[in-house]
């Protein structure tokens, strides 16, 4: 049986996990913006997965790209997915029109809130422009009109893209790319083995942060809590990975903790990162906006407690009393002292993160998220709702 053919247009980088998903199911055709100095795919994707070609890299160049894909397509495609809904999701929208094409903008975060954290939390490469801002809403507003379906990775951002005045729309929540439960997994040896195996120090408690670095991760509440916690006294390490974490370091010195602070860079999520997990006492997401918070669904995953800011997509996966502890967005004192209280009650914390991996594995599963996602594409293709 023919696998259905989809042209997937990254405009802003994409995770491995979702290329390699979609990989696995579809017929699958990648084409991704440039990204100057970085990458369009976090890790190379497996060989044989898809046919990857890289655009430019200004936005509405590759819009243009995109719009010729789409509308020269000539039947080389069953169905596009188009990350969010900027230029390049537009061009995709309208170039569609011409052949009936069902397009999907795959919404993994609220674009306009991010930006927004800009305004009084610039970074380095990161500054606030008003031009673009409005840029940003009407293009939001103008995928309104021209989509046809929107997939969402929460609840919360279902709000978001409704707010954009596309009523009409369908919107499908499906959290691609999920967690695979069987990498992600609680560990068979002692925490202290892990940690020894790692590299890691051994002895205090290890809190892992790993964020990206940016103005809507909000590392300053962070480092400010962990600096007030190390005040009291408390035996205390921050492990961080990202491509950032020059940058984190740096932060952390000027909080005057750098000393307590293991960063590398990222590690592939397949071949460390769950071990990173096993191997901390608490994970914490401090994030000031979120459209879901991955980080947090692999932890519970591990069994590893949770703490997290009561933000977006967190507010669904991160419930106080039940799954992890929570605290209001940009709180500092409040964070630490939902850090202290998880440090505190080792067997709450077990219980709240053995719940979470439960609710993990019932709603969040790769296999699941990537079955729903496979089960909408396909319809849309075969001239259903979603088309």
């Amino acid at each position: 049986m023919r696998r259905t053919r989809l042209l997937f247009a990254i405009e802003s980088g994409a995770d491995v996990r979702l290329v390699e998903g979609l990989a696995e199911r579809f017929d699958l055709t990648t084409l991704a913006r440039r990204i100057e100095g970085g990458v369009e795919i976090s890790w190379p994707p497996r060989e044989g997965g898809s046919a990857l070609r890289v655009g430019p890299p200004s936005r509405l160049g590759f819009a243009r790209q995109v719009f010729g894909e789409v509308a020269g397509a000539g039947g080389r495609y069953d169905a596009v997915v188009v990350q969010n809904y900027g230029p390049a999701a537009l061009a995709a929208n309208l170039a569609a029109r011409r052949r009936n094409l069902p397009v999907f903008m795959l919404v993994c975060s609220p674009v306009e809130r991010y930006y927004l954290c800009r305004r009084e939390h610039a970074a380095p490469g990161k500054r606030f422009r008003r031009a673009e801002l409005l840029a940003l809403r009407a293009f939001a507003r103008a995928n309104a009109r021209a989509g046809r379906h929107y997939l969402v990775l929460s609840e919360h951002l279902a709000e978001v893209v409704r707010g954009h005045g596309g009523g009409r729309l369908p919107v499908s929540v499906v959290p691609v790319y999920g967690v695979d439960t069987g990498i992600f997994s609680p560990a068979t040896e002692p925490r202290r083995a892990v940690r020894a195996r790692l590299g890691l120090p051994e002895s205090g408690a290890l809190v892992f942060f790993s964020s990206r670095v940016a103005p809507e991760k909000d590392t300053e509440t962070l480092l400010a809590a962990f600096r007030a916690l190390l005040a009291e006294g408390r035996d205390l390490w921050l492990l961080h990975r990202s491509g950032a974490h020059r940058a984190f370091v740096r932060d952390a010195q000027r909080f005057g903790i750098a000393g307590r602070v293991v960063a590398t860079d990222a590690v592939h999520p397949h071949e460390g990162l769950a071990d990173d997990y096993r191997a901390s006492d608490l994970c914490v997401q401090a994030s000031r906006e979120e459209g879901l918070g991955f980080s947090v669904l692999e932890a519970l995953a591990c069994e590893t407690p949770v703490v997290a800011s009561a933000t977006g997509g967190l507010r669904d996966v991160v419930r106080d009393g039940e799954t992890g502890w929570t605290y209001p967005v940009g709180d500092s004192d409040a964070l630490a002292r939902a850090v202290a209280r998880a440090l505190g009650d080792r067997p709450e914390a077990a219980r709240r993160a053995a719940r979470g991996r439960g609710m993990v594995r019932a709603l969040y599963e790769r296999r699941l998220v990537f079955d729903r996602f496979q089960a909408v594409i396909e319809s849309a293709a075969r001239g259903g709702s979603g088309g």
